[in-house]
């Protein structure tokens, strides 16, 4: 599983010109599902996503997680994390989960985050979406659960 985390002052998400989802302070994650990631990828990413120290403490320093500022976070998912431009110069996503299964774990993803952390907004699996954000810092941070230690 790959996370990229933005520390933003606002985000949206748009499909067919309504949004359906959008955030104040806090993170917007886009989120890739592996084509063999388990419950244990999920967990690790919510763990680390949740305890980020990347907003700011009383004296500037990067300190202070999403949970410590009481942030939001919307949630979008992006199976082009996964896409593989190694070879020529048209992406494989062979990588990625296919859609059947990716939409089911996407949603349990948002159920388990929601379970420990209120503040959730998302996306639409599947769908052709319009993001947009204001990055602030800029702080973008890349996780990925195939790199665990």
């Amino acid at each position: 599983m790959r996370a990229v985390i933005q520390r933003v002052l606002q985000a949206s998400v748009k499909v067919d010109d309504a949004v359906v989802g959008e955030i104040q302070e806090g993170l917007l994650i886009l989120l890739g599902l592996h084509r063999d990631d388990t419950q244990e990828d999920e967990e690790y990413i919510i763990n680390k996503m949740l305890g980020l120290r990347i907003f700011n403490d009383e004296r500037g320093i990067m300190n202070r997680s999403v949970e410590d500022v009481g942030g939001e976070i919307l949630v979008v998912s992006q199976f082009t994390l996964y896409g593989d431009a190694r070879k020529g110069k048209r992406p494989s996503y062979s990588e990625a989960m296919a859609p059947k299964l990716a939409g089911a774990f996407y949603e349990s993803f948002l159920v388990k985050l929601k379970e420990r952390y209120p503040l959730v907004a998302s996306g639409s699996f599947g769908a052709y979406m319009h993001v947009s954000l204001v990055n602030d810092g800029p702080v973008s941070i890349l996780l990925d659960s195939s790199r665990i230690l």
